[in-house]
């Protein structure tokens, strides 16, 4: 893999804290940055899948999946009942 140097800006108070939080994982700045990168994009890639996901399922069941759903609570009723 390629490694790509690059240059950022940050508050010193973060720049102390992600120093400090380097030094305690014994990692450098750079795999520290990465890490929290690669964290980074893949709990954006998990919002925009639940964000997916949600959406598919807003939106009100059709007739057949209203039917479906009556269906099978009643046979649910049917199994379970007296067992409580």
């Amino acid at each position: 893999m390629q490694a790509i140097k690059t240059a950022i800006s940050m508050e010193k108070n973060l720049f102390d804290q992600a120093e400090s939080l380097a030094r305690s994982m014994k990692v450098s700045r750079s795999k520290l940055f990465v890490i929290a990168l690669q964290d980074f994009i893949e709990h954006q890639k998990n919002r925009e899948l639940f964000s997916r996901i949600n959406a598919a399922y807003e939106d009100e069941p059709d007739t057949t999946e209203q039917t479906l759903l009556s269906t099978s609570r009643r046979q649910h009723r049917r199994i379970v009942e007296g067992e409580w």
